[in-house]
């Protein structure tokens, strides 16, 4: 066992992990956090994450058209990320519209009404489940993709971006971002943001969402 161990801290990835996490947008970088321990276990194990949604908002001002993203320490990767606002569903209810919502106004402040919300997965063909896997070869979790737009006055955008949100005592320190969308598939490496882009975009394209009122 301590030979396993041994082997892992020694790993190319472990070093990686470790550089990551000193690096200039690293988690350490700036002395906010320390690392005290990290726990190995061996052998793998599969993580049973289940369910989960997330957003794609844009919000159309003067012009301009901007994603809404959460900045969060991300320690598996030792990095700061720009994601969308996402969250696990609580209970076996199924309440994926729900969750979205809530999740929206928890990560963003942002207040959003079930009917205006777009299901961006409900347009993969019904083999897929309607959901997609960012990483099935460790994880179950399978992610629900929603599409929120709307249309508000720039103040609004400059009061969203660099606002302090999340559950405080859930360990969320989360700070919101407003960037502009036409830049936001080359803004971070999110599996989320990405994937959300790639449906909207095929979907817009085949006309499958619902004319703006």
């Amino acid at each position: 066992m301590m030979g396993l161990r041994r082997c892992a801290v020694e790993s190319t990835l472990f070093k990686q992990w470790l550089k990551n996490l000193q690096s200039e947008t690293g988690i350490l970088a700036n002395g906010d956090m320390l690392l005290k321990q990290v726990l190995i276990q061996v052998p793998g194990i599969v993580f049973a994450r289940g369910p989960a949604v997330a957003v794609l908002i844009l919000l159309d001002s003067e012009g301009e058209t901007y994603a809404i993203l959460t900045e969060q320490v991300r320690v598996p990767t030792g990095r700061v990320i720009l994601e969308l606002p996402a969250g696990m569903l609580d209970d076996d209810k199924g309440d994926f519209v729900g969750t979205a919502v809530r999740e929206v106004e928890e990560e963003t402040g942002i207040q959003l009404k079930l009917e205006d919300m777009i299901d961006l997965t409900a347009f993969l063909y019904p083999s897929t489940g309607c959901k997609f896997f960012p990483s099935a070869g460790g994880c179950d979790e399978e992610i629900s993709l929603f599409l929120y737009r709307g249309r508000v006055d720039k103040e609004i955008i400059m009061q969203l971006q660099g606002k302090e949100t999340g559950l405080r005592d859930h360990g969320e320190l989360i700070k919101v971002r407003v960037v502009p969308y036409r830049e936001l598939w080359r803004t971070t490496p999110d599996a989320k943001v990405l994937t959300a882009i790639a449906l909207y975009e095929m979907a817009s394209k085949e006309e499958l969402l619902p004319s703006r009122t």
